[in-house]
């Protein structure tokens, strides 16, 4: 069901780099056409293929972005709150290079392409920050196809291991938030090799208990995919 979108949820989008520099007439003019509407978990938000109408922007829950050929699927990202999504191709209107589905109950906020394109014209600080977060968008996924064709699998998982323990303070336990299936996809594995490859990491003093990682030794984990470890991600 559709709704206006509500005040705390304008301002946390307000506050998001893409958005804050703008003139305030603009973001209320962007935003006249947007609502707000919540989703199961599961549900298949847009399909790669179709026609970019929205710029997503996540407020609650997780949402799942993936691509497939044929019979086979991969992950290329996973968007939780508050962030946006599908920039590009409501950008350049262009079809979806990818498929969208929740893991969880969500909460988006639904901004129509067309308005975002035309304030992009507009605002030049608008413009501005699009371009960097298209050009950040870029750089991330060339570091992700380098961490892919560089590493081994186990030095993709230990990258990926060190880049969520620094987002939490360099945290030496830490939850995989993710499902096991859906984080093998997006370092480039099959459920077992991902399987292996945390048990190939005891070694080096990773130690897994369900969702749960501990670190006892980030030195050690640093020292095993270098010191330019979070480049690929």
């Amino acid at each position: 069901m559709k709704h206006s979108v509500r005040d705390k949820d304008l301002t946390d989008i307000k506050g998001l780099a893409l958005f804050q520099d703008m003139k305030p007439e603009n973001f209320d003019r962007m935003m006249r056409g947007a609502y707000d509407q919540e989703f199961p978990e599961h549900l298949q938000l847009f399909q790669q293929g179709g026609k970019a109408d929205f710029l997503h922007v996540l407020i609650e829950g997780t949402v799942v972005l993936s691509a497939d050929w044929r019979e086979r699927e991969a992950t290329m990202a996973v968007v939780r709150p508050v962030s946006s999504f599908i920039l590009a191709a409501c950008m350049l209107d262009m079809t979806l290079l990818m498929s969208a589905r929740t893991l969880s109950r969500s909460r988006l906020v639904l901004i129509p392409s067309q308005d975002v394109r035309e304030i992009f014209r507009i605002d030049p600080d608008f413009a501005v920050a699009a371009n960097r977060q298209l050009a950040m968008g870029y750089r991330q996924m060339v570091d992700h196809a380098k961490g892919l064709k560089l590493r081994r699998a186990r030095e993709r998982l230990a990258a990926y291991i060190l880049d969520v323990s620094e987002k939490h303070g360099h945290a030496t336990e830490i939850v995989i938030e993710q499902e096991k299936r859906i984080l093998a996809s997006y370092l480039g594995m099959t459920p077992e090799s991902l399987s292996r490859a945390f048990k190939s990491l005891a070694e080096d003093g990773v130690h897994v208990h369900g969702a749960n990682v501990t670190i006892n030794d980030l030195t050690k984990l640093i020292k095993l995919v270098g010191e330019d470890w979070h480049i690929p991600h």
